[in-house]
């Protein structure tokens, strides 16, 4: 009975593989279209550009004033004690000045001579002319007009620095300061 068990079951695996295996190969066929021909570059159709994205509204700094720029570049010039020669370490400050300044040629400058306590009234406005003439006289040889230039000397009368008697409060005091100038009213 083994044995014609097995010749059933065989007989039915070969009639459904037969039956089966054309059912599923069988597929729908489809009209095929024909290969795709190439296409001469001139043919293609030009593409529209992109459209960039929309940048971000970004508010804009206002302009700085030229009083603003000078305040954030101009710097002041220190002095030895009671001396008005440039130091070797001031060269690079007068320098930057003077680039500023030729960059923008519609401002002109009042150099104020300033100096510490020490000294008498006379002695210490003659020296704090000396200083912002020195300085006056560098940004010349730099190429500054003279007449965007003026000097005064303040002397010893506004200090920068008045809340100790030190050298370092001293140091502050001894110094060349830019100030600028104001535009005399033409008649």
């Amino acid at each position: 009975m083994n044995q014609s068990l097995k010749a059933i079951a065989t007989a039915f695996i070969f009639t459904l593989a037969l039956t089966g295996c054309h059912h599923a190969v069988t597929t729908a066929k489809t009209p095929q279209a024909p290969p795709p021909q190439p296409v001469a570059p001139a043919a293609v159709p030009a593409e529209k550009p992109a459209t960039p994205p929309a940048s971000p509204v970004v508010a804009k700094k206002p302009e700085l004033t030229d009083e603003q720029l000078f305040a954030q570049n101009v710097k002041d010039i220190f002095f030895s004690y009671d001396n008005a020669d440039v130091r070797g370490d001031e060269q690079p400050a007068i320098s930057g000045d003077a680039a500023f300044l030729a960059s923008h040629p519609a401002i002109k400058v009042l150099i104020e001579g300033h100096c510490d306590e020490r000294g008498s009234d006379e002695y210490n406005l003659s020296l704090g002319e000396s200083r912002a003439d020195k300085i006056r006289n560098a940004l010349i040889r730099e190429g500054i007009s003279s007449d965007r230039i003026k000097v005064i000397s303040l002397g010893k009368e506004k200090p920068f620095c008045s809340t100790a008697e030190n050298d370092s409060c001293w140091q502050q005091n001894r110094r060349a300061h830019f100030v600028v100038a104001r535009q005399e009213a033409k008649n």
